[in-house]
């Protein structure tokens, strides 16, 4: 569900991908976050003043069954792979904000913590899992120069975006919002052409096989030297 006064701007900038879990496991995830431990959001980010929220415990068992569910849901998604260009995926991490939490403006941290090395966090996802109807404020707000785009998704769904924007979630006002938070580093760092190549593949898929079979083959060839090019 967007808020946004100017759709051509969502283009190429972010992603909604619908569905990217399975009734079973958004159900299986839900029990999970009622049973588990959760700790102090701020323990991820202890020098943001603004982040007011709680993580589920990365030490537990819950955490690691979760992680599993979310990444395996997310890697399977076509669409979610065809828009990243993903080469490595931080482990999913389960979000809850109560009554009173945010997280205020704020761009995604250039590099995490991971091993055997620091994962660069080119593109940042949300997975919603509660339904929107059961919590008021806690809109996810993506600042696109002066077009804030409001998003409140529907449960199971994702939002893919990229990591540098500036974005915020709203205070809660009332219910409980719960959701899964990763981060991609991309094969291609550069936004503009990951764009690119992304809106190529999307023409090729949808047009390819209505041209001319000589044509094809030529934008074929550009669409994998340009992914060869521009891969890091």
């Amino acid at each position: 569900m967007i808020n946004n006064p100017d759709k051509k701007v969502e283009a190429f900038i972010f992603t909604e991908i619908e569905n990217i879990l399975t009734p079973a496991e958004l159900q299986r995830l839900r029990v999970i976050a009622k049973d588990a431990s959760f700790v102090d959001g701020r323990i991820s980010n202890p020098h943001n003043t603004t982040k007011k929220n709680l993580q589920i415990d990365h030490t537990t068992q819950p955490y690691q069954e979760s992680t599993q569910i979310l990444g395996q849901a997310l890697m399977r998604s076509e669409e979610f792979r065809n828009f990243a260009f993903i080469k490595r995926l931080a482990p999913p991490l389960l979000c809850r904000y109560q009554p009173g939490m945010e997280y205020g403006k704020h761009p995604d941290t250039a590099y995490l913590p991971m091993t055997p090395t620091p994962l660069r966090s080119d593109i940042s996802c949300t997975i919603f899992l509660a339904d929107p109807a059961t919590y008021e404020g806690g809109e996810l707000t993506i600042h696109l120069g002066s077009k804030p785009v409001s998003i409140k998704g529907v449960a199971g769904s994702a939002v893919v975006y990229p990591s540098t924007t500036i974005h915020q979630v709203q205070p809660v006002t009332a219910g409980e919002r719960l959701v899964a938070i990763t981060f991609i580093e991309s094969q291609i760092i550069d936004e503009t052409k990951r764009h690119l190549l992304y809106t190529l593949n999307e023409v090729a898929a949808l047009e390819g096989y209505n041209i001319a079979w000589d044509n094809r083959v030529l934008l074929e060839h550009v669409r994998h030297s340009l992914h060869r090019m521009w891969s890091n």
